[in-house]
């Protein structure tokens, strides 16, 4: 699975696949109801639903050519969370999406991973315009998607839920 999903480098971030050694922090992080507060229903993902997850993050990358990115420290190599580009079947469009664990939030660690997938959408998978849903109560993601480039472009009920769409066009042959 690795020759498919990229290795994407920041200052302070290594986007690579995921791997089952990831699955112990991964569970942590969806388990903390904080973090997750936002995501669908808001409840604590469980470990079986963070397995499927994590083997769905998998899956997209041979059927779309991009997906999740499993985020790592560059300096100290420890699991931070997921960034990547999302599309499933039924999707609104290609989303770029965040989730990271709660001790490194406000680091700008989610606008730095979310960059560098947002220019690999652009740059190597060739779209151009690429969504984020996002709660409407979900200030700090809504924060995240302006400093991306993102503007909002209206709200929608989606899968039973209302969440506003923020979005970005690329504009002739660079990113936002």
């Amino acid at each position: 699975m690795t020759g498919l999903v990229p290795v994407l480098c920041t200052e302070r971030l290594v986007l690579r696949t995921f791997t089952r050694h990831d699955f112990e922090a991964f569970a942590k992080i969806v388990a903390d109801p904080e973090v997750v507060r936002y995501l669908d229903d808001g409840a604590p993902i469980s470990r079986e639903e963070c397995w499927r997850g994590m083997a769905l993050f998998l899956g997209h990358w041979p059927l779309r050519g991009y997906g999740w990115w499993a985020v790592e420290e560059r300096r100290s190599g420890e699991f931070l969370g997921r960034i990547g580009l999302y599309n499933p079947e039924g999707w609104p469009g290609i989303e770029i999406g965040w989730l990271l664990r709660r001790d490194v939030w406000g680091a700008g660690l989610a606008t730095e991973g979310a960059t560098a997938a947002l220019n690999y959408a652009f740059d190597v998978v060739g779209a151009n315009h690429v969504i984020s849903l996002i709660d409407p109560d979900n200030a700090a993601s809504i924060r995240v998607a302006q400093k991306i480039g993102e503007r909002y472009e209206r709200d929608l009920e989606h899968k039973k839920k209302a969440v506003v769409v923020y979005g970005t066009r690329q504009r002739c042959g660079s990113p936002r």
